[in-house]
């Protein structure tokens, strides 16, 4: 049995196996039953579009069952320990998606489940995001070894597993952000990729660039700051020339059309964020196949 609470839990050859495991399963529809009989229980702390609907499409096409629960919905909502909520429930289910606040949360549910635990969003990272971002560049580019990646924006959860990405695929990975958001100099040297102001620099001979949001969930209360110190960060296809003829854009989404990116940035041909969110499927069945162990 394993987890995946970051992306670093899977060695190189393990992820690239599992990409092109994703790939596959987009390209051939017949595969109903691999997971017939299985359960998988989502938990989630935080609100989700793509993720939930991503894992429940999944499993059901995959031939399992998936059941959606709320902190709320559980006795998690009145007090029961997170050990003893794992417990139970991976007693029951086959794996469990957790979305929470905390990744503490997560590591603690973790140590006390039977079963593997996914990490469907935390403070500190969004592997499962990173998993649909590689298989994109990788279906519209090829290998991303050696590419050069820009990620304009917070140092947030997301840009943290693309930290983790660069490592594992081994490319140049670039972040472009206001130096009051960069992290502390230890962290920032214990990551190994580059961190600038510059945004116009950043760009300069990307194969991708990336953004999300710039207030992300839990940082409602410093959003007026956060525009402020952001607004010359917005990618726009102006932006974009400045990268590789070929170069695409990807946004986790939801995205705020006029802020990090322009409004027409999305439906720029570059854009590759309907296939990217679509990706969020295929790469997610391939995961739960791997870690159902078919």
């Amino acid at each position: 049995m394993m987890h995946f609470l970051n992306l670093s839990d899977f060695s190189s050859s393990e992820a690239e196996s599992l990409l092109k495991e994703a790939l596959s399963l987009k390209n051939n529809k017949d595969n109903n039953d691999l997971l017939k009989g299985k359960y998988l229980a989502l938990i989630f702390e935080k609100a989700s579009t793509r993720t939930r609907v991503s894992f429940e499409v999944g499993m059901t096409q995959l031939g399992g069952k998936a059941g959606f629960l709320s902190m709320s919905d559980l006795q998690l909502g009145r007090g029961e320990p997170i050990e003893d909520t794992a417990k139970v429930i991976s007693s029951m289910a086959d794996a469990v998606v957790l979305r929470t606040i905390s990744h503490e949360t997560l590591n603690l549910f973790a140590d006390h489940s039977s079963v593997p635990v996914i990490n469907g969003l935390t403070n500190l990272s969004h592997p499962c995001q990173l998993l649909a971002d590689l298989l994109t560049f990788y279906e519209c580019k090829g290998e991303i070894r050696d590419a050069k990646v820009t990620w304009v924006g917070d140092y947030n959860n997301v840009c943290f597993s693309y930290i983790e990405a660069s490592k594992l695929f081994q490319f140049d990975l670039e972040i472009a952000c206001p130096k009051s958001y960069w992290p502390s100099t230890e962290v920032m040297q214990e990551t190994g990729v580059t961190f600038t102001e510059d945004l116009k620099a950043a760009v300069q001979e990307s194969d991708l660039i990336t953004t999300d949001v710039w207030v992300s969930m839990g940082d409602e209360g410093d959003s007026e700051n956060r525009i402020k110190e952001f607004n010359p960060y917005q990618v726009s296809p102006a932006a974009m020339d400045l990268a590789k003829t070929d170069a695409i854009f990807l946004h986790c989404l939801p995205a705020i059309r006029g802020r990090e990116v322009s409004e027409d940035m999305l439906e720029d041909p570059r854009s590759k964020v309907w296939v990217q969110a679509e990706n969020r499927l295929h790469a997610q069945k391939a995961l739960l196949l791997k870690l159902l162990d078919h």
